[in-house]
């Protein structure tokens, strides 16, 4: 199959334009200082308890799935103000994010910027250097875990919960979080998996060169019905990212609409980095075209500061990141992201997808009356697997 990747124009301006309404705006949240308090007082506690416990591994703290991990963010979440819950809910406007300020993060908390996912990891499970970041990982499962579900992909970052994203050397024009140099090209998360997030959430830990994070909702394009007709029936696969690997050829690759839900509420699935759309014919490309440009007309920037949180309604936004030049000198962008399944009904006939096999790593799943997050195993499979 053949990826197609749509560059268009990586200089959008920030989301300040006075002409659009505060529904058509990303939302602007903060973090109550006692809030912000709570939280970081309940991860420090959390991370000495884990740490002091017998047996605790460096690994456990690499991979943040222990079972005693768990249960620690699963009680203090609950215990958390309400204001942190409504501090983190799905955004409401029709842009489909917000950013949320105030987080708990010191200087101190950071260290230098890792060369890659994995020395982040390893950090977090080093006594001596990872502390702090291991603190800042469980810092973002409560604040997950006050929203919804977390959960993390088998395939992906060895299946941890709390990714790392940060340029990484080899990696620079790829379409993945690790790149640099090029345009990410706006799609939706794991758009290729019917069990893909509902709700994303991108922390800042560090961003010195003001790089922007691109968001643009379906709720805010113009498309015809003749239009919304092409897009709303299955015609094209989407696949999975570089991240997830390659050998995807013993799955069938089942086509998907592309814009979904109804005129008033549509949703998207959307990533044409890895949709193959030389096997479409011209009146479908038409409309997928026209698609992009509108997504590139209602695009909004979020320049995340150190201690910010984007919120992105991952049914109806697709995200995407500006290009910048990396240094590999322990002061690059880092953010950390985490993927939060909600009680949301998806289409039925999602159910049938297999997902390329691509397993997610639920060790929050089965448990009740934290978040009314839906129920799983510890690990999912694909539905059909």
């Amino acid at each position: 199959m053949n990826h197609v990747l749509c560059e268009r124009n990586p200089h959008h301006p920030v989301d300040t334009a006075p002409h659009r309404s505060p529904d058509e705006q990303i939302e602007r949240r903060t973090l109550t200082a006692s809030a912000a308090h709570a939280v970081h007082t309940a991860a420090t506690e959390i991370a000495i308890t884990f740490r002091a416990m017998p047996g605790v591994s460096e690994q456990a703290c690499r991979t943040l799935a222990d079972p005693r991990l768990i249960d620690l963010v699963d009680a203090r979440a609950a215990e958390l103000p309400e204001s942190v819950r409504n501090a983190v809910r799905p955004p409401a406007t029709r842009a489909g994010a917000a950013v949320l300020t105030g987080l708990p993060l010191l200087d101190d908390d950071l260290g230098p910027t890792p060369r890659d996912w994995r020395e982040a990891a390893a950090w977090s499970g080093d006594p001596a250097r990872g502390r702090a970041s291991f603190r800042l990982d469980v810092t973002m499962l409560l604040l997950a875990r006050s929203a919804g579900e977390p959960f993390g992909w088998q395939g992906q970052q060895s299946g941890r919960l709390v990714n790392n994203i940060l340029p990484s050397p080899g990696h620079e024009h790829e379409q993945s979080g690790a790149s640099s140099t090029t345009l990410l090209c706006p799609h939706t998360e794991d758009a290729f998996h019917p069990q893909r997030a509902h709700l994303l959430m991108l922390g800042c830990l560090r961003n010195p060169d003001r790089v922007g994070t691109t968001v643009s909702s379906v709720r805010q394009v113009r498309l015809n019905e003749a239009q919304r007709h092409l897009l709303g029936h299955p015609r094209l696969p989407i696949l999975p990212d570089v991240s997830y690997g390659t050998d995807f050829h013993s799955c069938p690759a089942a086509p998907i609409a592309t814009v979904g839900g109804d005129e008033s509420r549509p949703t998207l699935r959307y990533d044409p980095a890895y949709t193959p759309l030389d096997d479409a014919d011209d009146e479908f490309r038409s409309a997928y075209d026209h698609l992009g440009a509108e997504l590139e007309r209602v695009c909004h920037t979020a320049v995340l500061d150190p201690g910010e949180l984007l919120l992105v309604d991952n049914d109806v936004v697709v995200h995407g990141r500006v290009p910048f030049t990396p240094r590999y000198d322990g002061t690059d962008r880092w953010l950390k992201r985490v993927n939060v399944r909600l009680s949301r009904d998806r289409p039925a006939a999602e159910s049938a997808e297999n997902g390329y096999g691509q397993r997610t790593v639920t060790p929050f799943g089965g448990r009740t009356g934290t978040r009314g997050a839906p129920g799983r195993g510890q690990t999912e499979a694909a539905p059909d697997q």
